[in-house]
């Protein structure tokens, strides 16, 4: 709900209200944000600024208003030049280095349901019964710029999304150098500022520090919203917990480079900015133009990062995914990538897929290595046609045995990409970002195409299209190896290479919409480097992404974790890999690897033909598992308990169903201690009124992790790594522990549970817990009354 009384605007959603108001000025106040206040409560001299003095060294903003000063008050926006010194949400040059502005209220219009925005930009969506949106119109007290600022309020997710517009009225042509998404200010400091930064293979891990006085920023330059800096961050009351305390979320709905900056000021005041990264960014904006920034997401809890991380992933799946893919259960997948990287044939795949089947996969993924005459990652990207070699009855014959398998078929591809020794490149040299008499820059052996040029993007939908429909795809999954750089179009349209990076990104959202409009039962899921653009743009044409390359247990503890925090379990591809993992090379069971993959969209990424008779009984008793909760594991409530991201050697995360009748929590550990002393597990998100039956998932435990105790009981000895051990490992394995509890929610949220024993190298019985390094239990509570 958005109302206006007097000068207040009045933002509401189910558990939050925003506030704030226009001064005598015309400019915007901010108020207020957080937990709901009544209309009726509402004391607008209680709420503003004292302004009785001049502040020393300020600079009033003008002889009429001499105690004034923008640079100490809470503003909804803010520009330079004015008395505000701190970082600005709009910046334009209009002409001989001229940058000072001054917008000022000049109308507004309250609106059910939300407009769309134009030029091709990504973004959310909703009815009039879910949301309301206000558009306030600013204009500079001098100039014929405009400005309009739109906020729209989802009711049901506890979410405000704001986005900004700049309209030029001029005859003449002014450059943006900056134009924020979003600007929130608050008026106390005791802060932290939460960001999730990594690499490649350890995307999204968390990190947590102080509000200090100066700057702090968050931000990408690499051309996509990048594994090394999230658009996601979070500011988390001093003293919260991560189900406890006030906590402001935000995020970008953009693929491009992005900056989240955190100002404090010397009085105390938080600046909170998001939108286009003004540092690889300006556009020329022609006489009655007008240009949109991408869509910022804003969400407030008092439930601490648990509660702000529900509302985004409501929000998301409410609002963000969208197509038939939307709330489906997704199918569990093998790929064959880690299987067979680049060295495979018909015959291998079928096997795969054979096995595949066999087990209870779904869905049939083949990756890299299937077009031109591509063998290894220097050659063919851009020529999307099969590779006779491999595949010499073409990707239909096989497609055609895949779904006579009864699965679905998927297939990877990297449209974005040339490479230098392939055909499209000979044919077009052009069509490759480089910048003329400069040696380029490459990353994996290739360069990008130029997705800003129409004759571009005509060719991928073509090419794309008649391999799809001949494959009778699924599934596809769709990557992108490296980020930017030489960046140059031949492209007439581009004057200013500021615009170069926003244009491809809006090159890339206009081929992904006229692709998914084409082919709107395929699943698709978008991958860069593995997790290296995982955003909300994307989100809105493909409703998953691959998490990260690294698919080790331990790994993605963090990795998920990280993840979970701005994005539902829903959108998380999360795969079994082989052990030694082949990102780390440490050993981990094969039950802790589903454990952790579970809580995600499940697959596998292994060479199944080559498991033990053990092995694959168990990872069928895994996808079994994984349907009978995927509805929960996929779309539950997800919250983290123990952190993986903390000092403590055990992480704990819980997923529920909406009535909370069912709960699936993780309890997992980092190393194994030695002499344990008691694991305890406590669960607030029970439901106190509820008796509940709980028992742990049901494991294998390798005769190979005890090591030669076994000849503590054997009548025979046996060698360490000898075909001895493997022939009885291959078929003898040790049950995991019994145990099972009746016990109320109430207790389970406030006292919790002690499980049994943990192995302490003291004996061994049918009770005893048998963890392990990096090892995990599923645990699942049942309510029975």
């Amino acid at each position: 709900m958005i109302t206006k009384k007097d000068q207040c605007f009045y933002l509401s959603t189910k558990n939050t209200t925003y506030l704030f108001s226009v001064t005598e000025t015309g400019h915007l106040e901010h108020l207020y944000y957080g937990k709901t206040i009544a209309p009726d409560s509402i004391n607008l001299e209680a709420l503003s600024e004292k302004r009785s003095l001049p502040i020393g060294t300020g600079t009033a903003y003008d002889n009429a208003h001499k105690t004034l000063f923008l640079g100490n008050l809470c503003l909804e926006y803010s520009t330079m030049g004015k008395g505000d010194c701190r970082e600005s949400s709009v910046d334009i040059e209009y002409g001989r280095g001229m940058h000072t502005l001054d917008f000022t209220v000049k109308d507004f219009r309250i609106l059910q349901g939300k407009p769309r925005t134009f030029g091709g930009l990504a973004e959310s969506y909703g009815d009039k019964e879910t949301c309301t949106t206000l558009e306030i119109t600013l204009k500079d007290t001098c100039l014929p710029i405009r400005l309009a600022l739109s906020y729209t309020a989802f009711e049901d997710s506890d979410v405000i999304t704001r986005r900004s517009t700049l309209f030029n009225d001029s005859d003449r042509t002014i450059t943006i150098r900056n134009l924020a998404s979003l600007q929130l200010d608050l008026d106390e400091d005791d802060w932290n500022f939460v960001t999730f930064d990594g690499a490649w293979s350890r995307e999204r891990y968390q990190h947590e520090r102080p509000l200090m006085p100066g700057i702090m920023i968050n931000d990408s330059k690499t051309g996509v919203s990048s594994a090394e800096h999230n658009p996601c961050v979070f500011l988390t009351k001093q003293g919260s917990t991560p189900s406890n305390g006030e906590c402001i979320g935000c995020n970008l709905v953009y693929s491009g480079n992005h900056r989240e900056l955190v100002e404090t000021s010397p009085y105390g005041k938080v600046r909170l900015l998001t939108g286009i990264n003004p540092a690889t960014f300006s556009w020329e904006l022609s006489s009655q133009d007008r240009f949109q920034s991408p869509e910022a997401v804003l969400t407030f809890s008092s439930l601490g990062m648990n509660g702000a991380s529900n509302n985004f992933h409501h929000f998301i799946n409410n609002h963000i995914v969208r197509g038939p893919w939307k709330f489906r259960e997704r199918p569990v997948l093998v790929n064959n990538w880690e299987a067979t990287y680049f060295n495979f044939s018909e015959d291998k795949l079928i096997a795969l897929a054979k096995q595949s089947a066999e087990l209870g996969a779904e869905l049939f993924v083949l990756d890299d290595g299937w077009f031109g005459i591509r063998n290894d990652d220097t050659t063919s990207l851009g020529d999307w046609t099969v590779n006779p070699k491999k595949l010499p009855s073409g990707l239909s014959r096989l497609s055609l045995e895949i779904h006579r398998l009864g699965m679905m078929f998927g297939l990877w591809v990297e449209p974005e990409m040339i490479s230098v020794e392939s055909e499209l490149y000979k044919k077009h040299p052009d069509w490759m970002v480089a910048i003329p008499g400069r040696t380029p820059s490459v990353g994996r052996n290739q360069h990008l195409l130029d997705l800003t040029r129409l004759d571009v993007r005509e060719y991928l939908f073509k090419i794309l299209s008649d391999t799809w429909h001949l494959a009778d795809v699924n599934y596809i999954k769709w990557d992108m190896n490296r980020t930017f750089s030489d960046l140059y179009s031949a492209n007439s349209e581009i004057h200013n290479h500021g615009e170069f990076i926003h244009r491809y990104v809006l090159g890339l959202y206009e081929l992904l919409s006229r692709l998914t409009a084409a082919f709107p039962n395929v699943l698709f899921e978008s991958c860069a480097s593995g997790g290296n653009r995982f955003d909300l743009g994307m989100l809105c044409f493909m409703p998953q992404t691959w998490t990260s390359d690294n698919t080790d247990a331990l790994c993605r503890l963090y990795i998920q974790e990280g993840t979970s925090c701005g994005y539902p379990l829903s959108t998380m591809g999360s795969h079994v890999s082989a052990s030694p993992n082949h990102q780390t090379l440490r050993k981990t069971d094969l039950d802790s690897r589903f454990n952790i993959a579970a809580f995600g969209v499940l697959g596998y990424e292994l060479d199944i033909t080559k498991l033990t008779r053990q092995q694959k009984e168990a990872v069928k008793a895994q996808i079994s598992f994984y349907k009978a909760h995927r509805a929960i594991l996929q779309f539950g409530t997800f919250n983290r308990i123990k952190l993986a991201n903390s000092s403590s050697n055990q992480v704990v995360w819980l997923v529920h169903n909406a009535d909370k009748s069912e709960l699936l929590v993780l309890f997992a550990q980092k190393l194994n201690p030695s002499n344990p002393g008691t694991d305890k597990l406590r669960i607030e998100g029970a439901h106190l009124e509820a008796i509940y039956e709980v028992f742990p998932r049901q494991q294998k435990i390798d005769l190979k992790s005890i090591g030669d105790l076994i000849n503590q009981i054997s009548p025979f000895a046996i060698s360490e790594g000898s075909k001895t051990q493997d022939a009885l490992s291959n078929a003898v394995s040790l049950d995991s522990e019994i145990e099972h509890y009746r016990v109320s929610g109430e207790l389970l949220a406030n006292a919790g549970i002690k499980l049994n024993q943990q192995f302490g190298g003291t004996g061994y019985n049918a009770e005893t817990r048998v963890l392990g390094d990096f090892g995990s239990r599923l645990y699942i509570f049942k309510r029975i009354n």
